[in-house]
């Protein structure tokens, strides 16, 4: 399988980028991938990387121009197809496989489970974008959430990013050119992905992971095409019914008084989940800190090592508020999803307009309820309550405060 194809539903970006990687003339030195959550921004850097360092790619016959501009994009799945010449990016050779593991030498991804990203971890790179590679022609330095980095951490990347050694690639990605410095925008070639189409999204899922067709299509429509949180809902049950208990929530609130708990509730159940997820990988990071360091996996810790601790703590607390603001903001974007279905039914549309959670019986319920009860205009007034939640969250103001705004918003006006 072709590295291409882990990028899906972009058949437009596939080709520029299997272009760029046919022909190293013409190469950019910086690259930024922008689109919306789920898109697949690093997945298609990653695509980049691997075709710039796949055996392909040392052939004469595939770097040269003239095997450029012989190349067509015709294939349903990943938009290409060749013409005489196989564009890099095989997915099968050893450059490919380790790209793709994220083991090879000459591949360094930066990521981020933190509000913001650290000066000291964006200085690193620029050290080592200075090495030679190990193993292949390039050095390819990935930077994912990119808008995540303060301004005084991205002017760290001004001069190293517009005029680097030969051999680097910097590929920054986020969610949309005004997340990064217009400086930084002016230094790279620009790469804006779409939201992938429901069925791509769907046939991926059945393909990677066994789900039947129905299911799959069913939590790519939930998810809104977000590949990663629908592979998630059409995997696990759990989550399916985490997310209808969210309707249920927002349908049971009546009053001033339930508008207060159903935050409780919202809020609580978010920050069980994000805690779920991350105890797991904090005990894991302290044992092998713990292995690191030496120590017994119970022991006491010296007083002259409790600094190392100390920052993993901070970090894992940094990390722990991200991943609870991250699951709020998808429970919010799952109340929004309710909302355009109520919008749907008020207006007669859904012959023409399917229901996002049209396969969620009681998501579909509540839909149809609120629309019975309600007028357009409220409906309206509620997606811009649930907009300016998500506006608040993100500006830091305490996550209870702005449920329990946006739940005072969210009940009946006759019984207010």
């Amino acid at each position: 399988m072709s590295v291409w194809d882990e990028v899906v539903g972009q058949p437009r970006v596939v080709e520029v980028l299997q272009r760029a990687a046919m022909n190293p003339a013409t190469l950019a030195h910086a690259w930024l991938f922008t689109g919306p959550p789920g898109s697949g921004r690093s997945v298609a850097a990653r695509a980049l990387a691997a075709a710039l360092l796949c055996d392909l790619n040392t052939s004469e016959a595939n770097t040269s121009e003239a095997s450029a501009t012989q190349f067509s994009t015709s294939n349903a799945s990943t938009g290409a197809t060749n013409s005489g010449t196989q564009p890099p990016g095989c997915g099968v050779c050893n450059a490919c496989r380790t790209v793709h593991a994220g083991a090879h030498p000459d591949v360094t991804t930066l990521a981020t489970d933190k509000v913001t990203m650290g000066i000291d971890e964006v200085r690193s790179l620029v050290g080592l974008a200075a090495r030679t590679p190990v193993s292949g022609k390039y050095r390819i330095i990935i930077i994912e959430d990119a808008d995540r980095m303060l301004e005084k951490t991205t002017n760290v990347l001004l001069k190293p990013i517009e005029e680097p050694p030969p051999h680097v690639i910097w590929m920054l990605c986020a969610p949309s050119p005004a997340d990064v410095l217009p400086t930084i925008q002016s230094r790279c070639r620009a790469v804006t992905l779409q939201v992938p189409p429901l069925q791509a999204v769907a046939d991926v899922i059945v393909q990677r992971d066994g789900v039947d067709p129905a299911t799959a299509l069913a939590a790519a429509r939930q998810a809104q095409c977000h590949v990663g949180i629908a592979r998630r809902l059409a995997r696990d049950p759990g989550a399916r019914q985490r997310r209808s208990s969210v309707f249920d929530t927002v349908l049971r609130i009546g009053s001033a008084g339930q508008a207060v708990l159903a935050a409780e509730t919202l809020v609580k159940v978010a920050k069980e989940e994000a805690e779920a997820s991350s105890n797991d990988r904090n005990a894991a990071e302290e044992a092998e800190l713990r292995r690191v360091l030496g120590l017994e996996p119970q022991g006491t810790v010296p007083s002259a090592l409790r600094t190392q601790f100390k920052q993993l703590a901070e970090g894992q607390a940094r990390r722990a508020k991200r991943a609870n603001n991250d699951v709020l903001d998808r429970t919010l974007l799952d109340v929004m999803s309710l909302y355009r279905d109520v919008l749907v039914l008020q207006y007669h549309a859904s012959a023409r307009v399917d229901l996002i959670n049209g396969d969620d019986p009681v998501g579909r319920n509540a839909a149809e309820v609120i629309a019975r009860h309600s007028i357009p205009a409220e409906t309206l007034e509620r997606l811009d309550a649930v907009t300016t939640a998500r506006k608040r969250i993100a500006a830091n103001v305490p996550p209870l405060l702005a449920i329990e705004a946006l739940c005072a918003t969210i009940y009946p006006k006759a019984r207010r």
